[in-house]
């Protein structure tokens, strides 16, 4: 896509939604959801962007990349595992089963690296070889490839705190899911990520890590909710250049949310106090790189709609829900 399209995107950002009258409002980190009253959720992916579990701005045309990627995951996934997708009515929108979600994400994670609090890397740089109950081998190098792909879980932190990574032990513990949907769910995600790297591995890229979340369905079924294998939730990098990249000490080349943590950090944030405004020109660039993921993942172009999103947004949900 010309960047001449991606800024002109920059004019109308969906950064909030009004749509109270489908139904109980909760708004997250980047989406905004509504509950009706016949058991579906109306999710709205915004063009919010988080790190450092800060919601510090928007991309243009965020929301559109990350909806239609995980749109795209969901029917590519379906029969592995069960998700809570109905439909995708609108670039910005997908209507869902009502789902109680796991109070737990399920990270998986193959290589060690990272710059956030939560991440392999730090923990390693600090001299820890122990990590969310996996013992980690000596003399890794930042970037490097892990033995196996290992499975981190998160608390799922209330908008505004941070996540806490911890052990299956650990989170057991706390006494806010059973062993044996802990269990389930994290048989899925292993399954997902297994899938999700071959599928990467034949499109040219490395599937780094990622992270799901699982809900339970009114008959108590575990589904998987949120999304999957977007530039959001997973890291992604080129495997052409990984290995010369790795071997001179290099950053792999990514098209994920890192290139906007890594420009947080060298502006010496990471999470605490006000966070700095982006330059409009590391906005285009990030969404740049989300645009390229998600061509380069499902093999088709994105195209962008470039209407003002709410009135688009009210006028195709108002034809899908009757």
């Amino acid at each position: 896509m010309k960047l001449e399209t991606i800024q002109q995107g920059l004019a109308h950002p969906l950064d909030a939604t009004d749509l109270d009258d489908l139904g109980t409002k909760y708004e997250g980190k980047v989406r905004d959801n509504y509950t009706t009253g016949d058991g579906r959720r109306i999710i709205v992916v915004t063009d919010r962007i988080s790190a450092f579990d800060r919601v510090i701005g928007t991309l243009p045309f965020k929301g559109q990349v990350l909806n239609q990627l995980a749109g795209w995951w969901f029917e590519e996934t379906r029969e592995l595992v069960p998700n809570h997708m109905i439909s995708v009515p609108d670039p910005c929108v997908m209507i869902a089963r009502e789902c109680e979600p796991l109070p737990v994400e399920m990270v998986m994670r193959s290589y060690v690296t990272g710059v956030t609090s939560t991440s392999i890397w730090t923990h390693y740089a600090r001299g820890e070889r122990v990590f969310c109950g996996h013992r980690l081998p000596e003399g890794l190098r930042q970037n490097e490839q892990l033995p196996e792909p290992i499975l981190t879980p998160s608390t799922k932190a209330e908008k505004g705190d941070h996540d806490v990574s911890a052990s299956r032990e650990a989170i057991l513990e706390m006494g806010r899911i059973s062993a044996e949907d802990f269990d389930a769910a994290a048989e899925m995600a292993a399954r997902l990520f297994a899938f999700g790297q071959k599928v990467c591995a034949d499109r040219g890229l490395i599937l780094v890590d990622t992270k799901y979340e699982f809900g339970k369905t009114s008959d108590g079924e575990i589904v998987v909710i949120d999304e999957i294998h977007t530039p959001d939730s997973s890291r992604f990098w080129y495997a052409e250049s990984y290995a010369e990249r790795f071997a001179a000490g290099e950053s792999p080349e990514s098209f994920d949310k890192e290139y906007v943590r890594r420009w947080l950090a060298a502006e010496g944030y990471r999470g605490d106090g006000p966070a700095p405004t982006i330059p409009d020109e590391v906005r285009v660039e990030a969404s740049r790189r989300y645009i390229e993921a998600c061509d380069a993942i499902r093999g088709d172009a994105f195209e962008a709609n470039l209407e003002p999103p709410m009135a688009r947004i009210r006028r195709n949900l108002a034809g899908a829900l009757g």
